[in-house]
């Protein structure tokens, strides 16, 4: 425990999900160029990214339950052949429709067997760093956010969105398939549920956590797809518009490490708490913006919240539900995100073609974001009656 073979699976942990969410929220490149060929609205063509999301947050109840059983080595393997797969039968695709089943499963499977996983594989490696370890694993989403979306906007001006749809899924594929070489299973058991689900689904605390989780993803995945539409309304060259979404990846990488260190001083979940307030307060910026630089300064602040909610989220599941079973309650936990984003971004993108603007979609995310916030209030931290004891967490 917290020795060199854990760090190295966090070095594992944050190849795969920068791998995996650099291809996922590289989508905002996708965005333009997919609609114009397609002949879609900003609705039908936000509902791929929907999908892929949606996916990847139901299915992280499946590939955490099967990492607490099987390992991660062959949950890592899944993750390469759904994510080669996927594109590169999505480079071919003449039909929208279709690109909902081949990105949307196949990314979505990929980040799903990628994410959750590895994040119970990090927090079972762990006792008293756990915080900052996996603060550390998850900037690799981080990462990937900051280099997917410029690369794919580049490549897709120089060869097109089919062919970088193939560059990604052989690249991704290959990259997977060393991190599911490398990866090995933890000291510390993490198979057999924590408590019953019947039992965890009424405790206050899984409630509080699942409703703040719904309402981050109806806003969070918004900025995602519109934010370089937005930037293009203004203006601003492709890759400069992408970039914005490589900005909201920088600054939550820093949010990440920033927040992990800052709970082992205040306590988790209180800065955990804090994460969603700025996540929520940010979209105020984008609402008064009106110019490139504000549009920076709002994935700034977007990204520094966006940052402290993922990497404290299983480290805060952790100190309440224990380690045991910790992939299967972190993915019952991520369903809500599922439902989160399936429907923010294709509900703004209804309120865009609605309205001629961004004012009204921008606004539906902030109420979300603030909402989610008021969702944690009631947390607390571990109390008899409301989730297992210290004998059982650890």
């Amino acid at each position: 425990m917290d020795g060199r073979s854990g760090w190295i699976t966090v070095a594992v942990a944050f190849t795969s999900m920068a791998v995996c969410f650099g291809v996922a929220y590289s989508f905002g490149a996708f965005f333009a160029p997919m609609a114009a060929e397609f002949g879609t609205g900003s609705g039908a063509t936000s509902l791929v990214f929907g999908v892929t999301a949606c996916c990847w947050f139901v299915l992280g109840s499946v590939s955490g339950r099967a990492v607490d059983r099987f390992g991660p080595r062959p949950v890592l393997l899944v993750a390469a052949l759904a994510l080669g797969t996927g594109l590169l039968v999505t480079a071919a695709v003449r039909d929208l429709w279709i690109g909902y089943l081949t990105y949307g499963l196949g990314v979505g499977i990929a980040v799903a067997c990628g994410y959750v996983p590895m994040v119970a594989i990090v927090g079972a490696w762990f006792e008293r760093r756990r915080a900052i370890a996996l603060a550390v694993a998850v900037s690799g989403i981080g990462i990937g956010t900051l280099a997917g979306a410029p690369l794919a906007a580049a490549l897709i001006d120089a060869v097109g969105w089919r062919q970088t749809h193939v560059v990604f899924g052989i690249g991704g594929a290959a990259l997977l398939l060393v991190c599911a070489l490398v990866v090995r299973r933890p000291p510390a058991p993490t198979s057999g549920p924590s408590m019953p689900v019947g039992e965890l689904v009424r405790t206050v605390a899984f409630r509080s956590m699942y409703a703040a989780t719904l309402l981050s993803s109806l806003a969070l995945f918004v900025p995602f797809v519109f934010l370089p539409a937005t930037a293009l309304a203004l203006g601003s060259s492709a890759v400069a518009a992408a970039a914005l979404v490589g900005v909201i990846g920088v600054s939550s990488v820093v949010g990440r490490l920033a927040m992990g260190t800052v709970a082992e001083r205040f306590g988790r979940i209180a800065t955990f708490r804090a994460s969603f307030a700025v996540l929520g307060a940010s979209f105020g910026i984008w609402f008064v913006g009106g110019s490139y630089p504000v549009l920076v300064a709002f994935a700034v602040v977007l990204g520094v919240g966006y940052g402290g909610w993922i990497a404290l989220q299983p480290a805060v599941i952790a100190e309440l539900f224990g380690l045991r079973g910790l992939g299967g309650v972190v993915g019952l936990v991520y369903t809500s995100g599922g439902i989160g984003a399936l429907l923010g971004a294709p509900v703004a993108g209804v309120l865009v073609d609605v309205t001629g603007g961004y004012g009204w979609a921008i606004a539906f995310a902030g109420v979300c974001g603030v909402g989610s916030f008021l969702a944690l209030i009631p947390l607390r931290g571990p109390a008899r009656g409301d989730v297992v004891s210290a004998e059982t967490r650890l």
